[in-house]
């Protein structure tokens, strides 16, 4: 889907949103920098592979994907990165990296993070690498009704729960502990 293919889509929704280019972002994270906004308000789309079906994930630029929790979220037992070679043909006219979060235009299910719809607003690849757009992230959410989802995500850098790393790090057994069974 070209940029003009997607104005012409959001114009016909009447939704607002704004169209801006700006030098190659090849990752949402450079799209960020370029547009001097918050990565969490940066889309980052992901497509998936989902028991045998392409699937897109939606979620912010700064954010991972937990695929064991990913998993457990989505009830499957397959579920991964799909390949670029699989999918390209998905989406004629997008450059291979930036397609758009509207994954319904696409004949696919489109899986969002919930921390993604806290936002006001959001900005993503516009089918190029150097034209994004910008909306209200209500106008978002009502055009492409994904499904939301709060797990299978991780933000870099975060804090993991005090009871968590106590599971993960267990004490070495004391040498008294290991001859008092002697």
């Amino acid at each position: 889907m070209p940029v003009q293919q997607l104005k012409d889509y959001l114009d016909k929704a009447n939704v607002e949103y704004m169209c801006l280019s700006h030098p190659p972002a090849f990752t949402a994270q450079q799209l960020a920098h370029h547009v001097k906004i918050a990565g969490d308000r940066v889309v980052k789309t992901v497509i998936i592979e989902l028991d045998g079906k392409m699937a897109m994930l939606v979620m912010p630029a700064t954010w991972r994907v937990r695929w064991d929790r990913l998993s457990r979220i989505l009830d499957t037992d397959f579920v991964e990165l799909a390949d670029e070679q699989e999918f390209q043909d998905s989406f004629p006219d997008c450059e291979v990296g930036a397609m758009p979060p509207f994954g319904n235009l696409f004949g696919m299910t489109v899986y969002c993070a919930e921390v993604l719809t806290e936002q006001p607003e959001l900005a993503f690849a516009a089918g190029s690498h150097t034209e994004s757009i910008h909306m209200k992230t209500r106008d978002f959410l009502n055009l492409v009704q994904p499904m939301v989802i709060n797990q299978g995500f991780t933000r870099p850098g975060t804090q993991k729960p005090a009871w968590l790393l106590k599971n993960r790090k267990r004490p070495e057994p004391r040498e008294e502990t290991l001859l008092a069974g002697y």
